[in-house]
């Protein structure tokens, strides 16, 4: 909702999760571009301590503006 409210929330939103996709997700089905599990378990538990973590959404957000920000994406 804060993205339909905030363009520049949604795009930063889009452009993480489109860094976060599988890199050849258009050669297996479904044919989404999501991450691999592996990768996303890793991914909480380095940041959460617990693989099945779920991040809040304001650490999702400081997130995609702060990779907006410092890495100039």
């Amino acid at each position: 909702m804060r993205a339909v409210i905030n363009p520049r929330l949604a795009i930063d939103l889009l452009r993480l999760v489109w860094a976060f996709r599988s890199r050849d997700w258009y050669r297996r089905p479904p044919f989404l571009p999501a991450p691999p599990a592996d990768y996303l378990r890793w991914r909480m538990y380095t940041a959460y301590g617990d693989a099945t973590a779920v991040p809040p959404l304001g650490d999702v957000i400081r997130f995609a503006r702060w990779r907006r920000e410092v890495m100039r994406l």
